[in-house]
Formats: structure tokens, sequence, C-alpha cells
């Protein structure tokens, strides 16, 4: 679910360490924790199922709880993302192998698919690579880029021309199109 936001509030009910009256904290899932196997689900590593927690950065944390607490339960619930302007996309890696990182993603806020053109190919499917990351194995230099994407709500948005003619890798290009 990277990409996707979530209302987390500390659960006073369960925890000493929550702030009296805070409001919930919007944050934005940005990394995947991957299970160890190795250890068990009830008492082992925090990323084993069933266990879903949230690394929170230090602000957010505060936010809702104390920080020397380090551990607090929580309530949390998926939430539309906010965002201010458009969709960006950074073109990274070389030619034949185009690394888009996908940013700035309102609406659901995670991408399900995306496509790439450019100003002289059709439509092509890109694969995702990781993350927010989806490359292309095309020849893409020298062309204008346009993007589409489709998000895991099914909202479909497309942003032509985002990439002028002469772009370059490692540059980011922000679209005038929003999920919402």
């Amino acid at each position: 679910m990277c990409g996707a936001c979530f209302a987390i509030a500390c659960d006073a009910g369960r925890s000493q360490w929550c702030k009296p009256g805070a409001a919930s904290v919007t944050v934005t899932a940005t990394n995947l924790c991957p299970p160890n196997w190795a250890l068990p689900g009830d008492a082992g590593g925090w990323c084993n199922p069933p266990r879903r927690h949230f690394d929170m950065s230090q602000p957010a944390w505060e936010a809702i709880a104390v920080y020397r607490a380090g551990i607090v339960p929580v309530n949390y619930r998926r939430v539309p993302c906010r965002r201010a302007g458009g969709v960006r996309f950074t073109v990274q890696g070389r030619s034949y192998f185009e690394l888009v990182t996908v940013a700035n993603v309102g609406g659901s806020g995670v991408v399900a698919q995306a496509w790439v053109k450019g100003s002289a190919t059709g439509w092509m499917a890109m694969s995702r690579n990781w993350g927010a990351n989806w490359q292309s194995n095309a020849y893409l230099n020298g062309q204008g880029l346009s993007f589409r994407l489709r998000a895991d709500d099914g909202r479909v948005v497309t942003a032509y021309n985002v990439a002028p003619a002469g772009w370059w890798f490692g540059a980011t290009y922000t679209s005038n199109v929003q999920f919402y």
C-alpha cells in the first residue's frame, strides 16, 4: 500500500502515553516492513502477520503520543490523500531503462498501473520496479513523455506532454492532473 494515507490516533484507553485531547495525524505509507518468518507471529517480529504497525516520523509521533513511550496502541483508518499541485514524475535510469518515480499522488494515493507514451510511440505498459518506481525498457530519448496512471480505486488520470522532448535523466516533471 505504498502511497496510501492513514489517519492515526493514539488509543488513550489502552495507553498512558497518549497526549490528552490529541487529534489524529495523517501519514503516508512510504515503505513496507518485510516479515521475518524465523520469528513467531504472536510475540515475534513487528512485521509478521497478523501484526500491523506504523513506524512514524518523530513530528508525527509527537502529535499523538509522548516520544519516550516508544510503542503505543493506535486506532487507524485509511483516508483520502490530500496533495497540493499535480502528480510528479522523476525520470531516472538510462537509455532503454527509464525508471520513473511517481509522487504527490492524491485520492487513494496508490498507483496500481502505469503507462508511458513517447511523442513517437503508442501507450506502453510500465512495470512496477519497487515502491513508487515504474520502469519502461523502451528507447524514449528525445521524445516528449505522457503518462497514464490507474489508482487502486480504479480512477484513471492522463498527464499529456509532462516531459518535453528535451527531458533529461534525474529531472522531475510536474503534471497538471490529480486524482480528485
